[in-house]
């Protein structure tokens, strides 16, 4: 057996419902934040089909390329060509409460809750938009600051958990 890789990068998915803000800004954040560590995707459960404007704004105003983002299901995480997460967190506490499937590889699974952001007015909601989008920055400069031995740890609990699913005979 060769020794394993340490310095790989995991593979993250956010879940929502509606795939539209706190999912996206999480994937955005992480993706900058995460400097190739991390590889970000999002999906919701119920995919709105649509992603708020304001999220598209915030993760520009960091220089974050939102061309290719589109609101889908997690569904497309799934299947066989799907990338191998290695951490899935929830960001609302509708997509917590789904049943979601048993993801290949049993990845590490966290809750973190975030208010939906909402507003009467245009201020109102821009101004919810930002207060959450900091919430999840703080978040994700924690997660990017964990050390090398954690993300290791990380890896060899996968690794001893591949190994007890291959076949006997």
């Amino acid at each position: 057996m060769t020794q394993p890789a340490f310095n790989r990068v995991f593979n993250v998915l956010f879940l929502c419902t509606a795939n539209s803000a706190r999912s996206i800004m999480s994937e955005g954040l992480l993706n900058i934040l995460g400097h190739g560590r991390f590889n970000a995707y999002s999906a919701g459960t119920h995919p709105s089909g649509e992603i708020s404007r304001y999220t598209i704004e915030l993760l520009q105003s960091i220089g974050y390329d939102t061309s290719h983002l589109h609101s889908k299901s997690w569904q497309e995480f799934e299947g066989r060509n799907a990338p191998h997460m290695d951490i899935v967190i929830t960001v609302c506490d509708d997509a917590r409460g789904e049943i979601c499937p048993s993801w290949p590889g049993h990845p590490i699974s966290a809750h973190w809750a975030y208010e939906d952001p909402s507003g009467e007015t245009e201020e109102e909601k821009h101004a919810s938009y930002c207060k959450i989008f900091a919430q999840i920055k703080r978040r994700i400069d924690l997660l990017v600051s964990l050390p090398s031995e954690k993300l290791e740890h990380l890896t060899l609990n996968h690794l001893v958990q591949e190994i007890g699913q291959t076949p006997l005979g």
